[in-house]
């Protein structure tokens, strides 16, 4: 298998890039691109794509929410995603182990850290804020994150009936204000059960105070929704149940890392858009379907001069493409060193984009349909978050024939979306840990480590699953996963193309793929990334209202705790500065600064193969340096790199 690597398989971008063989023993890699390129796009089209996206462009002007998403997808998040895939390629370490980079604290001859001899002074390896942040905001949408994946088996399993439990009125926990659309249509046929006597005026007026079967049973009965945030109550056992499992798949999917989940997402990520389609051509054909879609496309102008329009679409592009989260970096360190990923960036981007405004096709279509059913306007036909999931599509499914049957595809296709992101989020975690320790031992129980993030994940998720859950679920969506993901990002660009330097980086990119990031994206790194992040921040900062849930006005203390968690990610970026500048050598501030900022010597790629140039090692490795030393054929002393521009080099591959 390997002579048959060596033969010139081609990798992305290098043609002599083998194949069939892991170049990083130690860690591994992805079995084939392929795999990689189905994670990420798994990872990026999520649960966003179908209950966040279409929710925030009813909320922002439909149409009008299009321009300033595409502006921040061209200007922000494509940039940094390519930025976060190389970054991760070219150190082939995870969201800790990649910040390297900057900064690091030296332990030199007189310094504390002192290495006897005959070993060489070092770097002792430790990660600064930013990788920490990422780690932070991963853990909490981690957490809420398989909740939601969790009520989406719960609504799996509710569907393994003849009649939908959410299709009538006559249930016990429905009120006298519900009125269904079916219950409607057996009004018009003459065919009116006994339990919807009270409701023919509701039905006839269409009231205000009128409440679809569905959204009863998603707040009265499967949330048993509280009165309060702080009122907690019963811990609902069949969510809890549904938790348990969901986070059962997610361990087995990665109980063996990236090798097992990369063959699970050949399916996780692309049996969505076989269910979307089927829901997309029912919905078209629903009488008041254009309705929804021109509401969707209908640009309302006015919207474009809030500056929360502007700062939900950057918090949507980061959210949807999942920058400064630290997975991206995750996943890309599992590529090989000359893999292509520029292209990678492009391809998965523009296909997580697509599949948010299909999405809002299907979306709009079934609420126009309810919408011209109702007599009422399009945006007072949903609930909000994740509610439009478990609300609007729902009680569109109890139209279609053989109901049961379809809600079990939709909601699979739920719990499908969710996992593919949960994977990454969770395999984040454990590669940071597993890097971060870096020994010989925890690479052997890296299986138990995820059994034990798993397992913390699952304990700290159970409030989510009480009475006031949904309460807390939102509370962590709009703090936790938003104003933290702009700073982070906007810091890492800093970092990266100022303090470790653009040229440098630059360099780094042509020697990994063979030619050097086109100018574009050599402007939004160095300027226009930055600038816009930093305005959107300091208008959404500016334009701030306390988050609501219906017609329920969150409390100041839980606002607070909002604040917090936004703050306990970024929080660690000026903590461990100050710390670094405390633990490294020099006699001035100035001094310490310049040493705090410097690289690692350990930084740049991690197998000694492709360690050329400046990373070329000047003295013989040593076991005590920590360098992974990869067998080549003893006869081969220089291997020729060909880049994509047709440029070639030579490798020096002696050791």
């Amino acid at each position: 298998m390997v002579g048959k690597g060596a033969k010139g398989m081609l990798n992305g971008a290098v043609p002599s890039e083998a194949t069939k063989r892991d170049q990083n023993l130690k860690r591994g890699n992805w079995g084939n691109q392929i795999e990689f390129v189905l994670t990420s796009v798994g990872y990026a089209v999520g649960l966003g794509n179908v209950w966040r996206f279409p929710y925030l462009c009813y909320r922002n002007g439909g149409g009008a929410f299009m321009l300033p998403y595409f502006i921040m997808l061209i200007f922000c998040g494509i940039p940094l995603f390519f930025m976060e895939l190389s970054f991760g390629q070219f150190a082939s370490r995870g969201c800790l182990g990649v910040w390297k980079i900057s900064p690091m604290f030296k332990a030199c001859p007189g310094g504390p850290w002192t290495l006897p001899p005959p070993a060489r002074c070092v770097t002792l390896p430790s990660p600064p804020g930013v990788g920490y942040g990422m780690m932070v905001v991963s853990t909490y949408i981690g957490i809420y994150y398989n909740v939601v994946i969790c009520i989406a088996f719960y609504y799996f399993f509710s569907s393994m009936t003849h009649v939908l439990p959410w299709a009538y009125c006559n249930n016990p926990w429905n009120t006298p204000d519900c009125a269904g659309v079916l219950d409607a249509s057996n009004l018009t046929n003459g065919s009116r059960p006994a339990a919807l006597a009270g409701n023919l005026s509701h039905l006839l007026n269409y009231s205000l105070q009128r409440t679809s079967p569905s959204e009863e049973y998603w707040r009265l009965y499967v949330l048993k929704l509280s009165d309060d945030i702080g009122n907690f109550g019963e811990v609902r056992l069949p969510l809890l149940g549904c938790l348990g499992v969901s986070w059962v798949v997610v361990f087995l999917c990665l109980i063996r890392g990236v090798k097992s989940s990369g063959k699970v997402v050949y399916f996780t990520a692309t049996f969505p858009y076989v269910v979307l389609t089927i829901l997309f051509v029912r919905g078209v054909t629903l009488e008041g379907a254009f309705t929804g879609i021109t509401y969707y496309l209908t640009p309302q102008w006015d919207k474009i001069l809030e500056a929360k329009v502007w700062g939900d679409a950057a918090s949507q592009i980061f959210y949807s493409l999942g920058c400064a989260w630290g997975g991206l970096i995750t996943m890309a360190s599992y590529n090989k060193f000359h893999n292509n990923c520029y292209r990678d960036s492009i391809i998965i981007s523009i296909t997580n984009c697509a599949t948010s405004v299909y999405a809002g096709f299907v979306i709009f279509s079934i609420l126009g349909f309810m919408a011209s059913h109702l007599g009422v306007d399009v945006s007072r036909v949903a609930d909000h978050g994740p509610g439009l999931a478990f609300v609007a599509y729902p009680e569109a499914l109890t139209l279609l024939p053989v109901s049961p049957l379809w809600s079990l595809l939709f909601f699979f296709m739920l719990i499908l979306l969710g996992l593919g992101t949960q994977f990454c989020l969770l395999e984040t975690l454990v590669t940071a840990i597993v890097d971060e320790v870096g020994n010989e031992w925890i690479l052997q129980k890296k299986t138990y480590v995820t059994l034990g993030v798993a397992v913390a994940g699952f304990l700290l998720g159970i409030p989510l699953t009480s009475q006031a859950g949904i309460y807390w679920l939102l509370l962590m969506d709009n703090y936790a996963a938003s104003f933290s993901l702009v700073v982070i990002s906007c810091i890492m660009c800093v970092s990266i193309m100022y303090i470790y330097g653009h040229r440098n980086y630059f360099q780094d990119i042509q020697m990994m793929l063979g030619f050097p990031p086109p100018l574009f994206f050599q402007i939004c790194w160095r300027f226009v990334s930055p600038a816009i992040i930093f305005f959107i921040l300091v208008f959404t900062v500016i334009q701030y209202q306390p988050i609501t849930y219906n017609h329920y006005q969150y409390p100041g203390w839980a606002v607070a705790i909002g604040f917090l968690m936004a703050l306990s990610s970024v929080i660690c970026i000026p903590l461990y500065a100050l710390f670094q500048l405390c633990r490294t050598d020099g006699d001035t501030l100035l001094q310490r600064l310049k040493n705090a900022t410097k690289p690692s010597r350990d930084w740049g790629p991690a197998l000694l193969e492709h360690q050329t140039g400046r990373y070329a090692p000047t003295l013989p490795p040593s076991p005590e340096d920590g360098l992974e030393v990869q067998p080549l054929h003893p006869d081969k002393a220089q291997i020729p790199m060909v880049g994509s521009n047709g440029s070639s080099r030579l490798q020096d591959s002696r050791i």
